[in-house]
């Protein structure tokens, strides 16, 4: 016999909709069976009941044998025997159509009752417990809406504990309702076969058994026929007992796993996270907003294609596309007090959907395979090898630290480089001829300082002699002298993303490989809180001040400011590269990252008219050409031409003659 189309039971535990859809075609089929046999059944009882009308009767019955063809089954596979020998029955039927009588007792005992006992045992069980199925399904899905929503505080780890139970439970209940109603629907592929064809036997029986005349027509042609049909009916009762017993084992086998397999998150301290994955699948909350401040959360089946993230809904055939992940931004969020919420945001910076997880393990892997995904490793020819390379070395380069001093120390890539060209300073580099490989511009496995705490003697300005030195790392005043004597002062407010050293300041292209790796490593270690501060851009120095406290935090004389850029997409990025000299005679690379309020360009022109004013301070009249173009502020301060000056600045008139009258 041919092989029939079966539910896999190792698919009944993860429920996915590839299973639920599967499993939609074989109760569409138990559907369409029950409708068949119900209308089979009629025209046997017609048959039995119908002394007088005994021609109209086998000929409804004929042509209803012929239907079977005409039902198209979801699953018909393996029914050609099946059709043939309907066919060859209704032939039958039909030359005995005007011959035979029909004895009642021997209709009822041998043609009627297997159809009303597989009606009522078989497509009755596949109901019931189609039924019950439904009842675990959503059982489980409360349970599951409920675990989700339970908060992260330490108190209530008794609720969790029972809520975790009760998940368990649930999943267990609808493991076991599951295996069984696909067993049965299994079964029933098997059970249709014969219950289609045992009435017939019955039935022509008792044909030959009770007329003679057809029994002398028919005996010899007949007999060689119900045997090789009694023959493939045994053999697929004997292929339904032997699927049978391998449904029971495997049933066994299944139920007989450890609990964990049905609590979610059960390793929460140590869980083995894969961060190489190029696609991932599996239910998630999606979050959506139904109001201005009310929120509902769906628990849906997520997928990743290609660069795509897609959504398929239980009961759908294929999924939707939910958001484009190339080149885009993935972060965690504390969302309603839930926990493994994270945030796709689009390559523009705009916020996206929030999703949460089920477990740590899959908050983190749908993290790092999103992460993978923006990078269009997918589209490489060996991209398992390209994500391994990457995350190890992402691994190996940002581990955090805390001090320039233990940077210093783990990092070997102190050269000896001379001053960049003025050109070097503008706002935007020009285009060198070729673009550097990253080996070139940030050694692998330089490590990423995500604080700014430096050493005290760093943040104290070199022209102050020999005062005392706080050994906390702070100015003694709240004033900067070097801010009173400044042409320009230009305050921002920014936050400190990380620094590294470089090999070079040759252009632009490290700053931007830099802002790629330090978001990369937050990214990875889930370091996405930062403090805000206050970058103020004098003609003499970079500093960089605590908003509250009004306590410079690191502080840089401007000539050391080699190289500055913006971002070319998120345009609140912008890093500087620094070379600081040693005791050694040689000079060091770094690099600083920050995220900024405004727009990072208005930084990099803030820090290109200061380098232009000390350049220009060696001669008088360039000097004064160069500040007869900047407005001023009541304080005789100079601000940047696109900006709003704090005070009333006045006229560029008043300006001048107000730097006349200086």
């Amino acid at each position: 016999m041919p092989a029939v189309d079966k539910l896999l039971l190792e698919e009944a535990l993860q429920d996915s909709p590839q299973t639920r859809s599967l499993l939609s075609v074989f109760e569409e089929d138990a559907g369409t069976l029950t409708d068949y046999t119900n209308q089979l059944l009629q025209a046997m009882q017609r048959v039995y009941g119908a002394q007088n009308e005994m021609c109209l009767a086998t000929q409804q019955l004929s042509r209803q044998l012929l239907a079977y063809e005409k039902q198209n089954f979801a699953l018909g596979k393996g029914d050609e025997e099946v059709i043939s020998t309907l066919h060859y029955f209704s032939k039958v039927v039909d030359e005995l159509n005007g011959l035979h009588t029909q004895l009642a007792k021997q209709l009822a005992d041998t043609m009627v009752l297997p159809v009303i006992q597989f009606r009522e045992k078989d497509l009755t069980e596949v109901s019931t417990l189609k039924d019950l199925f439904g009842l675990a399904s959503n059982e489980h899905d409360l349970s599951m809406a409920k675990y989700s929503r339970l908060p992260k505080k330490k108190e209530n780890e008794r609720v969790k504990t029972e809520v975790g139970k009760e998940v368990a439970a649930a999943r267990r209940k609808q493991h076991l309702s599951s295996l069984q109603y696909y067993c049965a629907l299994n079964a029933l592929q098997y059970r249709k076969r014969m219950a289609m064809m045992e009435p017939l036997i019955g039935f022509a029986h008792g044909q030959i058994n009770f007329f003679k005349r057809g029994a002398e027509m028919f005996s010899k042609s007949m007999d060689s026929f119900l045997s090789s049909v009694t023959d493939m009916v045994q053999s697929i009762q004997a292929e339904l007992e032997a699927e049978a017993d391998k449904m029971r084992v495997s049933q066994q086998e299944l139920l007989s796993v450890d609990e964990s397999v049905y609590t979610p998150d059960i390793d929460v301290a140590t869980p083995q996270i894969n961060r190489n994955l190029i696609q991932k699948a599996g239910y998630l909350n999606l979050r959506n907003k139904t109001g201005l401040v009310t929120t509902t959360w769906e628990r849906l089946y997520f997928f990743t294609q290609g660069g795509n993230l897609m959504c398929q809904p239980r009961g759908a055939v294929a999924g939707g596309l939910i958001q484009d992940l190339d080149n885009c931004s993935v972060m965690a969020v504390d969302c309603e007090d839930r926990r493994y919420c994270f945030q796709i945001s689009t390559p523009s910076g705009k916020p996206g959907i929030i999703l949460q997880a089920e477990s740590r393990k899959e908050y983190e892997e749908w993290i790092c395979a999103v992460n993978n995904i923006s990078r269009q490793i997918y589209l490489t020819d060996n991209p398992e090898a390209v994500a391994i390379k990457l995350n190890q070395t992402a691994l190996q380069a940002v581990t955090p630290i805390t001090s320039f001093g233990k940077k210093q120390e783990s990092s070997c890539y102190s050269q000896n480089m001379k001053n960049s060209d003025t050109e070097n300073d503008k706002i935007v580099p020009k285009a060198t001829a070729s673009i550097p490989e990253t080996e070139e511009l940030i050694a692998p496995g330089t490590p990423i300082q995500f604080d700014i705490v430096l050493p005290a003697t760093e943040f104290l300005d070199q022209n102050r002699g020999s005062r005392r030195t706080n050994p906390f790392g702070e100015t003694e005043d709240e004033s900067f002298p070097e801010a009173e004597d400044s042409l320009l002062q230009q305050m921002f407010i920014v936050r400190f993303l990380g620094s590294m050293a470089v090999k070079t300041d040759s252009s632009a292209e490290v700053i931007y490989e830099a802002m790629r790796q330090v978001l990369a490593a937050r990214a990875i270690h889930n370091i996405f809180r930062t403090a805000e501060s206050h970058l103020m851009v004098t003609s003499q120095t970079l500093r960089l001040i605590d908003p509250q406290t009004q306590v410079s935090r690191a502080c840089f004389d401007l000539t050391s400011v080699t190289q500055f850029a913006a971002h070319q997409e998120n345009k609140r990025l912008v890093g500087f590269v620094i070379r600081v000299p040693e005791s050694t005679g040689e000079e060091t690379l770094s690099t600083y990252i920050f995220e900024s309020n405004s727009e990072g360009e208005k930084i990099c022109y803030a820090i290109n008219l200061g380098k232009e004013i000390i350049e220009v301070q060696k001669d008088p009249e360039a000097l004064a050409r160069l500040m007869l173009s900047i407005p001023l502020t009541n304080d005789g301060k100079y601000v940047l031409l696109n900006d709003e000056p704090d005070g009333t600045g006045g006229s560029p008139s008043e300006n001048r003659g107000a730097e006349s009258e200086a």
